[in-house]
């Protein structure tokens, strides 16, 4: 059930944020006095199609993970004399960069909108208390304690773990202080804190911006209770089943979650005599952890299960709501920090700050969308804000093929004052080939990475 949960939530995300993309370029071409030709959701073979007025083909084709526009253009078929002013490479050269450019602003328009949903309808935050600082770490060294809030990083205010985490992964390769303020335990006041740091985050996979600092965020006790539970994995495949409490393990009594978590942890491969209790009666089942190689080496024990949700104390949750007009200056504020944190990981990416290895593909993005929609439609619809505007900003790196790409010939049209010359696109079109394949395979090769 999860891997088709998985599948049409990806199928969803993508072709939701494609279409948004393709009708950006297919609005503007049309008001530019452009013909469309065809506007396709998906590749392949048409599952359905219409013809509009204008002699627009709409169409559904039978691979969903993609899209186009296409035009009538001179340089791909003859084009009879009375139809040339609408071909588009008749336009002038601002039209052309407006169409071009108006695909990926699509995407960053769907992400505002998708953000101010969120801001009016409102999102339960959890306060970013801490729990637990480690001895020795930069946290514990300059003054954090268990239990202060963490309420500004680098003079940024923060709420919420969402915003701390977002914070400091803009801060990946930061070498000197971090600041960072809080309030101490049940204080009024807040204190400022500096927290000595080099090379942060540099080549972690996944980074972890709290535990690098020796952070660890406070929960309540959950109990040893099962929710979800992963197909064909460790749990699943002892007979473990959402709802189970799991009482003790080798006869060795579990309290909470955490403590049943380190026993699997250090269990890998080791065969466990579990004591749970199901519907009010007991049993005992026999789990043997599986391994997940970690990043410095070693292996730890994994089963494939999540702990039961639980209603947070009210006193550490906080609702973030604003009006509608408040709310759109928000959603700007969010879209635009997103933006700039994709440009500068990937350009942190570029000069060796951030492993290659974070790179995601279809399987790493079907994944994350099943989760987020199983999460709730806050989480799904706040993916899918983050993920359209990483859309947006990738085709719009000047790599041919890519909208970016396109741009940049019209650009250097706008200052040589005539159009790049055909061999010279030919060459870019197979360069730009070259790195977008290249970089797909990368994505699905460390994809399937972190499936084994």
């Amino acid at each position: 059930m999860g891997l088709i949960q998985n599948i049409l939530a990806v199928i969803v995300v993508l072709g939701l944020l494609i279409t948004f993309h393709e009708f950006g370029h297919f609005w503007v071409a049309r008001r530019c006095g452009v013909k469309v030709l065809r506007f396709s959701v998906g590749f392949g073979k048409p599952l359905w199609s219409r013809v509009d007025r204008h002699g627009t083909e709409f169409s559904v084709a039978a691979i969903p993970l993609g899209g186009y526009v296409k035009m009538l253009d001179e340089r791909e078929a003859p084009v009879p004399p009375e139809e040339q002013h609408r071909a588009f490479n008749r336009k002038s050269v601002w039209q052309r960069i407006a169409v071009v450019v108006a695909g990926p602003a699509a995407n960053f328009l769907l992400a505002i909108v998708a953000y101010w949903i969120l801001f009016v309808v409102g999102t339960t935050v959890v306060v970013p208390k801490v729990g637990m600082v480690a001895p020795q770490s930069p946290a514990y060294e300059a003054g954090l304690r268990n239990g202060d809030e963490l309420t500004g990083i680098q003079g940024e205010a923060v709420s919420s773990w969402d915003d701390v985490n977002l914070a400091l992964v803009g801060l990946i390769g930061h070498d000197g202080e971090i600041a960072v303020e809080a309030r101490p335990g049940d204080a009024a006041g807040t204190r400022r804190y500096t927290l000595s740091v080099e090379g942060y985050l540099v080549q972690q996979n996944p980074p972890r911006p709290l535990k690098t600092l020796g952070i660890t965020p406070w929960q309540p006790a959950f109990p040893a209770v099962l929710g979800q539970l992963l197909d064909d994995e460790a749990a699943a495949r002892a007979g473990l089943e959402s709802g189970d409490r799991i009482v003790a393990v080798d006869g060795e009594a579990i309290d909470d979650w955490m403590a049943f978590v380190e026993t699997v942890r250090k269990s890998a491969g080791r065969a466990l005599e579990l004591s749970v209790e199901r519907g009010g009666d007991a049993r005992t089942l026999t789990l043997t952890p599986g391994s997940q190689r970690l990043d410095g080496g070693g292996e730890i024990g994994y089963i494939g299960a999540g702990v039961a949700a639980m209603e947070w104390p009210d006193e550490m949750r906080r609702e973030v709501r604003f009006g509608p007009a408040e709310a759109v200056g928000e959603a700007l504020s969010r879209t635009g920090e997103m933006t700039i944190l994709t440009l500068d990981s990937i350009r942190k990416m570029l000069v060796g700050l951030i492993s290659p290895s974070n790179l995601s593909g279809p399987i790493t993005i079907a994944k994350i969308s099943g989760d987020s929609a199983r999460a709730g439609l806050d989480a799904f619809v706040g993916f899918l804000a983050y993920l359209s505007i990483s859309l947006g900003v990738l085709n719009l790196l000047p790599i041919p093929v890519l909208d970016g790409g396109h741009l940049l010939y019209y650009v250097v049209e706008l200052v040589r004052g005539r159009p790049v010359s055909e061999r010279a696109q030919g060459v870019g079109l197979r360069i730009g080939l070259a790195m977008v394949g290249t970089l797909m395979l990368m994505a699905l090769y460390f994809d399937l990475m972190r499936l084994w």
